[in-house]
């Protein structure tokens, strides 16, 4: 059971709160529920329609989305909940967090009134938010952009084609950038499942992550009126204000939660097989088997405090809002690669470690979750814009980091 976070104006907001606290007994009501049938539902690989659904009955997509007076969610508490949820399904927990940091895309790259009013709209309806934003890369190929928008009358058309890692036939709303055909600029747009012209192609037999709803959003002339252009997304790094410069460290930190979910799940169930019984290695019949545990355990506890200080240290970020600089922006990001690196390196070695434990059925899922997650961006990355933040300081290495 992921702990319930603290935030330091717990005591002076009450209803905040006992909101936080019945959003974190839902989390666990639903990790409950997926638990059943995690295994039955991984090795039927099916797109996600019966998981959304459930996620919507919660009031989940509701619930996460960036916090005001008198709903959303702090980052906090948005991180624990999809820890939560990871460590019983971690497909559905990378929804969640794709979910929650889209929903936060208004902000990134948006004013605060249409920031306001999106994040309104999207409660209302219960949005369950997608997308593949890609962060601003040095020597990006602007002459061959896989999306492209074409300015008419009223708005743009977009073509293109773009893969999505999660909810990519169920999300109501999908979130990408795009080039400007006349000007250039890269502008980030949501569209939403279902517009004519917008298809989208299922990802089949994944190794692992399989429920999380992969797929590829084909797009031939699809209209996109004005209000769907959330904002433009600069061309380098160098460019980029420091307040939309964390939405790619946000999605990476929600990420890490996930692959802490992944760890304590797999921890957990062979917990379980051991004390039923069930495991090759008995722990009276083996005392060896409590320093493996002790090890395992270890691992995964250090990976949870490193991913709770960049958790932290993000929310502070995120809570300066336009008043964030390059300075701390840069200091996020870095801390961030750190809890990739070590979060990723102990979901893998506990994952792998714990198949020795028991020839169980759906051990392995863990594992092979936790390989689809991490695989994604190199360790060499990673520990490279660490070291740039350390050698060089805040700009270059908010660019290290963005890469």
């Amino acid at each position: 059971m992921t702990p319930e976070p603290t935030t330091p104006d717990a005591a002076a907001h009450p209803a905040a709160t006992a909101r936080r606290r019945a959003l974190l007994r839902t989390a666990r009501d639903v990790a409950d529920d997926l638990a059943a049938d995690a295994l039955a539902r991984d090795q039927a690989g099916e797109q996600p329609a019966d998981e959304t659904a459930r996620l919507r009955e919660a009031g989940l997509p509701a619930s996460l989305t960036p916090p005001r007076a008198d709903r959303g969610t702090d980052w906090r508490t948005g991180c624990s909940v999809i820890r939560e949820v990871s460590a019983a399904d971690s497909a559905i927990g990378e929804l969640l967090a794709r979910h929650y940091v889209q929903a936060w895309s208004g902000r990134f790259y948006t004013t605060d009134q249409r920031a306001a009013a999106l994040e309104e709209e999207s409660v209302r309806e219960q949005w369950l938010w997608t997308g593949a934003v890609r962060a601003p890369a040095p020597h990006e190929e602007a002459d061959r952009p896989d999306l492209t928008l074409r300015p008419r009358t009223t708005g743009y058309v977009l073509d293109g084609h773009r893969p999505v890692d999660t909810a990519a036939t169920t999300a109501d709303q999908i979130v990408v950038d795009a080039v400007c055909a006349v000007t250039g600029d890269v502008l980030v747009v949501r569209v939403a499942p279902g517009t004519r012209g917008l298809t989208v192609e299922p990802a089949r037999d994944r190794l692992g992550q399989r429920v999380a709803g992969a797929g590829t959003a084909v797009l031939e002339r699809v209209a996109v009126a004005p209000e769907q252009v959330l904002g433009r997304r600069p061309r380098d790094e160098e460019s980029t204000p420091p307040f939309t410069a964390l939405a790619e460290p946000a999605l990476r930190l929600a990420l890490c939660h996930v692959g802490l979910g992944i760890a304590e799940g797999a921890l957990a169930e062979t917990r379980d097989l051991s004390r039923s019984g069930r495991a090759r290695r008995l722990p009276g019949e083996d005392p060896d088997l409590f320093l493996t545990y002790g090890e395992l355990a270890s691992a995964a506890q250090t990976a949870t405090a490193v991913a709770d200080r960049a958790t932290e240290v993000m929310a502070r970020a995120l809570d300066a809002g336009p008043r964030l600089d390059v300075e701390e922006a840069a200091g996020v990001a870095a801390l961030v690669a750190t809890a990739e690196t070590v979060t990723s390196k102990a979901a893998l070695h506990i994952t792998a470690r714990v198949l020795e434990f028991a020839d169980a059925p759906g051990l392995d899922r863990f594992w092979r979750n936790a390989r689809v997650l991490t695989s994604r961006r190199p360790v060499a990355h990673r520990l490279r814009s660490i070291g740039e933040h350390f050698l060089n300081g805040s700009h270059r290495a908010l660019a290290a980091a963005l890469r």
